[in-house]
């Protein structure tokens, strides 16, 4: 399975929510020339001023048009903000019922009271608290068409009933898109953060793993280590033998590495020269450590492969090591000069690495040097 890293999930959440934000502004623009306008045109009659419902009309569209990409681009704003455009909606609904002869105030010729609750559910769409506003809305377009109901003498029952049924379905139908939109856009989030959660915790489990699987291996390779001297020692081996005494420094010497290696340390490769060397110190050696440059990045296996051969030569040190690591950005060299006992140098898997040892000196000095060259 596909982890779904951070960016995808934004990504995700970021086109639901567009697509939810641009369903409306469709549904909007829909409603507006497909219904507003065919009723205005075939009730022109039922005005008595249908110029000033004309403007009516022109101004909605205008503050749709102003209030669309606002709602689009977050990084844009309304130029007046929510609640001035929404009075002048709501101003805009009055000059439609003032501009009706006081019998077609119910008549589909009045669209704007049963249509202004669409453009408000685009002007307070991004607001955490668009349910609380666009109930104080629809309550204002509901007291303001009380009051062009009042003043064209038409509350008897019948037009009270009217008034209710385009009311409460019109409430219900821009409530009810409002809502079913932005809980689209609210599962649209849910998911991503789901996926957030499950990407999270299928990582963590992959860690986990690799982190037995390491422990594991460093188990192994501290049985290895250890296992040679452990069972010589078993099998009855002297510890004052010279040769045994050796290969228990050695031992201890690898072990060192591999304890080493699990620290988090900026340069391990010296961190852990000087692990060693504190080790053999403590067996009374005398170990002078320079170092020349910075050591570049290594990956685990040229670090072994280059610091083997050198840490057997100062864990078989009798009484004395000069180790010397020189550095670049491309090539690392060790060299030891120690009063140890020649040996077979270790060759390592899969990485080249040259490894030299010149005969002892006259002082009775061995020397042996490791050099990784990068590309």
């Amino acid at each position: 399975m596909v982890a779904v890293t951070a960016d995808t999930e934004v990504l995700v959440a970021q086109r639901y929510s567009v697509g939810s934000t641009r369903a409306a502004v469709t549904v909007v623009a829909a409603w507006h020339l497909g219904y507003d306008l065919p009723v205005m045109v075939l009730g022109w009659s039922a005005y008595r001023w249908p110029w000033l419902a004309l403007a009516a009309w022109l101004l909605y569209t205008l503050i749709g048009v102003a209030a669309s990409p606002a709602l689009l681009n977050p990084a844009r704003r309304l130029p007046l903000g929510p609640w001035p455009l929404a009075a002048a909606v709501l101003a805009l609904d009055a000059a439609v019922i003032v501009a009706c002869r006081p019998e077609d105030v119910l008549s589909p010729a009045n669209w704007a009271w049963g249509s202004v609750g669409w453009l408000a559910i685009i002007l307070f769409w991004p607001r955490r608290s668009w349910p609380v506003d666009l109930g104080v809305f629809f309550a204002g377009n509901a007291v303001v068409m009380l009051a062009g109901m009042a003043a064209a003498d038409a509350l008897d029952r019948t037009s009270i009933s009217k008034f209710l049924v385009v009311l409460v379905g019109s409430i219900t139908l821009q409530a009810g898109g409002s809502a079913g939109a932005h809980g689209f856009d609210l599962a649209a989030r849910w998911a991503a953060d789901s996926s957030r959660i499950l990407a999270r915790a299928e990582a963590a489990q992959q860690a986990a793993e690799q982190v037995h699987a390491d422990r594991l291996r460093r188990y192994a390779q501290a049985r290895q280590a250890a296992a040679a001297v452990l069972t010589q020692l078993a099998a009855g081996a002297d510890p004052a033998d010279p040769a045994v005494r050796h290969a228990c420094a050695v031992g201890a010497a690898r072990l060192r590495r591999l304890i080493a290696e699990t620290d988090d340390t900026p340069n391990p490769l010296l961190h852990t020269l000087r692990a060693c060397a504190f080790d053999i110190e403590r067996r009374g050696v005398v170990v002078n450590l320079l170092t020349v440059g910075a050591v570049p990045p290594l990956p685990l296996e040229i670090r072994r492969a280059v610091i083997e051969a050198p840490l057997e030569a100062m864990a078989r040190a009798r009484t004395q090591a000069r180790v010397t690591l020189v550095a670049t950005a491309n090539q690392v060299i060790i060299s030891v000069l120690s009063d140890a006992e020649a040996f077979a140098v270790p060759v390592a898997d899969g990485v080249t690495v040259a490894t030299q040892v010149a005969p002892k000196t006259e002082g009775g000095l061995l020397w042996i040097e490791s050099c990784w060259t990068g590309p």
